[in-house]
């Protein structure tokens, strides 16, 4: 049963249910109708968002109260939850009945609790009493292991892959994460919404303005408030930046685990000159905290324009001579064409965004799905698309997103209206309200689910990285490739450690 929408969650009404209809919601996911957008938890319940663009409104937010801390588990016949459900038991104490893989996710059993996110967390024993983590068993012949990480040969982030290989070719890999698990959520509670922001802002840093931007829209939404137009166009236009960063070092360190360094150092450098052009207008490489709740943190004067367009003019006169050297160099290619392929059906039953599912298919692209948030519904831009999804294919949608990068930033220089660039936010009247939004980052669509109580402060977040539903489909990509091919692999996909972790 279905009960009445709250509509002090905005701009998509949240809409209490009972566990048939909890149930009846994860039967129709795993039969393709609708998209998991997200899954988490809070003290005594369980909440459920739900892509449906067929159908309006498009998202749909389900929630099941848990009074004795159980629910039925929506990974029992959909995979994607699955990992969302270990996370939710491991920090709120929920129990997923059903879940296929009862092991524990986040927690390591290094925490001094467990439960931390629970009424009543509970006491536990030294961390050295830590078990060990039951890695799923393989059975066949001339099988062996092999271990890799959680401690890198490069300055990454750690995490742990297990490799069943048959010789060199790959036969499973199981991966393990949350070794940089921060407490975002728990640190979230309380918090007013400038330290909410910043903390936001640094769940993964290589996407610090679309996660500021996806808080900062939910904020808003839950407030009412409309940030001003400036602020709402100077969004768009670090979102702009902080994409081109990312996929100009992509497309270098890919080509640089495929051996061939000379890509890596022209595409390195064009990144330097993208990160000194954002320090120059918005006084940080990254850009971080420049997006705020109610607009923007600094403005762009006329000579932050000028240097924009000169970055523009330089990336657009160099790059097309870089893309046409990878696609000319056959040994290149001899290592990305065929490599990793994730399939689109698989693509879309995991709802995977960003490059991973535009290479394999999945065209959605949450600054133009639902009617697009502002100002991409007044800009012109394509969604490249491919269908191949291999590590080439995802080399290409960068490459292609790094062009419209290029025009959309043009744009939004050529339209920027002068004006205000940041509003004041004050709680509504005496009462808690929700607000829920999407945003675009390099990798695909980030979620904040936002509840402020009262007084303005945060009484829950919810932060889902696209890596959450990208990372199992990097296990499926490496199937059947060799070993020494992973590191391409990964690198093509660049799931966030951190965005993840939490």
């Amino acid at each position: 049963m279905r009960g009445e929408a709250d509509t002090r969650c905005r701009p998509w009404p949240r809409r209490a249910v009972d566990a048939p209809a909890w149930e009846a919601a994860a039967e129709r996911l795993a039969e393709g109708q609708g998209t998991l957008l997200a899954l988490w938890g809070e003290v005594g319940g369980v909440h459920m968002a739900v892509l449906d663009e067929a159908a309006a409104p498009g998202i749909e937010v389900l929630s099941l109260a848990c009074p004795d801390g159980r629910f039925p588990s929506v990974g029992r016949v959909h995979a994607p939850a699955i990992r969302p459900e270990r996370a939710m038991r491991d920090l709120f104490g929920l129990e997923p009945v059903g879940l296929p893989d009862p092991r524990p996710w986040l927690d390591h059993g290094r925490w001094g609790v467990a439960a931390p996110l629970s009424a009543t967390p509970s006491a536990r024993a030294a961390p050295d009493a830590a078990p060990a983590y039951p890695v799923l068993p393989v059975e066949g012949e001339d099988l062996h292991e092999v271990p890799v990480g959680p401690v890198h040969a490069g300055i990454i982030e750690p995490g742990h892959f297990r490799f069943t290989c048959d010789g060199e070719t790959v036969v499973r890999l199981e991966e393990r994460l949350g070794y940089v698990h921060k407490g975002i959520e728990e640190r979230m509670r309380g918090a007013d919404l400038d330290r909410a922001a910043r903390l936001a802002a640094r769940t993964s840093g290589d996407s610090t303005v679309a996660y500021g931007i996806a808080f900062a829209r939910a904020a808003e939404a839950a407030l009412g408030v409309a940030p001003p137009p400036r602020a709402v166009w100077l969004r768009a236009l670090m979102a702009e930046l902080e994409r081109l960063a990312n996929h100009l070092g992509d497309v270098g360190a890919i080509c640089n685990d495929a051996s061939f360094a000379l890509m890596h150092a022209h595409c390195g450098i064009l990144r330097e000159r993208v990160l000194r052009a954002a320090m120059t207008c918005f006084g940080h490489r990254l850009m971080m905290d420049r997006v705020v709740p109610g607009g923007v943190a600094c403005n762009l004067d006329a000579a932050g324009a000028a240097a924009l367009r000169a970055l523009v003019a330089e990336i657009a006169a160099r790059f097309p001579r870089l893309a046409d050297l990878y696609d000319r160099t056959a040994s290149l290619l001899d290592r990305t064409v065929g490599t990793g392929i994730v399939r689109p059906d698989l693509a879309r039953r995991f709802g995977a965004g960003g490059h991973v599912g535009r290479a394999s298919g999945r065209a959605f692209d949450s600054r133009r799905a639902l009617g697009g948030y502002p100002p991409y519904d007044a800009l012109r831009f394509e969604v490249p698309v491919l269908e191949e999804g291999d590590v080439n294919a995802r080399v290409w949608i960068r490459i292609r997103e790094i062009e419209q990068s290029l025009a959309l930033i043009g744009q939004i220089l050529d339209r920027l209206p002068d004006g205000p660039v940041r509003v004041p936010l004050s709680p509504a009247a005496g009462e808690a309200c929700e607000g829920l939004a999407l945003a675009e980052s390099f990798r695909g669509e980030v979620l904040v689910w936002l509840r402020l109580d009262a007084e303005g402060r945060v009484a829950r977040c919810h932060l889902r990285d696209p890596s959450w539903f990208q990372w199992p489909l990097l296990e499926a990509a490496i199937e059947d490739n060799i070993i020494a091919d992973f590191p391409l692999c990964n690198k093509s996909f660049n799931c966030s450690y951190s965005g993840h972790d939490l």
